[in-house]
């Protein structure tokens, strides 16, 4: 019988989604159901790419240039991949990666007003051409998410220290590529559902997801 190829799928949102939560329950639903299952995310996930995301994060981080910051998540991303990410779906494992190269195109792009064929490019060649098969879009008005990520955290970091303005085009940056690419991203409404009934939505979408790798 041939050996299953690995799925690789990302979870993606603005500040205060739920994402990691989500990404949390479907690693654990997915595990009960008999497959084996990897969750990470960027920045961060491999050994040598976590310094980065501490300097990313470090809010005593003051004036770091936008092109600069853009290009410090590209390099956390090209190592993960190279480290953890080509690893793990060469085994077969299912990889739940909570942020990808859409939060860049987010947060970087249509956050700091970056141009996008800039940012097209250095997604591609930093995700050495690793695609997901499935992106989960966990999707809640800005004035929601930060209020719930000021009330579960004990301190801001760096990125969430940043302005109303600058959250908005974010959320509007992760819906233009919902809009342009449906079939890949599926847009999850956060807002006044309970973690259970998201988690279940999003699980439909992952075994559907499965049953065609």
């Amino acid at each position: 019988m041939a050996k299953k190829t690995g799925l690789f799928v990302t979870l993606e949102g603005p500040d205060g989604s739920g994402k990691s939560t989500q990404a949390a329950l479907l690693a654990k639903a997915l595990s009960e159901r008999g497959y084996p299952v990897l969750l990470t995310r960027q920045p961060g996930g491999s050994a040598l790419a976590a310094p980065i995301r501490a300097l990313l994060l470090d809010k005593a981080l003051r004036g770091l240039d936008p092109a600069t910051e853009l290009l410090l998540f590209c390099a956390d991303r090209r190592q993960h991949v190279a480290d953890t990410l080509l690893p793990a779906l060469a085994q077969g494992t299912v990889v739940l990666c909570d942020r990808y190269t859409d939060s860049t195109s987010a947060y970087q792009g249509a956050g700091r007003a970056l141009k996008a064929a800039d940012v097209a490019w250095l997604n591609r060649f930093a995700s050495q051409g690793l695609a997901p098969k499935l992106t989960l879009l966990y999707d809640i008005p800005v004035a929601e998410g930060l209020k719930r990520a000021h009330r579960h955290k004990g301190g801001l970091d760096r990125m969430e220290l940043s302005s109303r303005d600058y959250f908005e085009r974010v959320r509007k940056g992760f819906l233009s590529i919902a809009k342009a690419e449906p079939r890949r991203v599926k847009r999850l409404a956060v807002a006044g559902r309970s973690p259970e009934a998201i988690a279940a939505e999003g699980l439909g979408h992952l075994l559907k997801a499965l049953k065609t790798r």
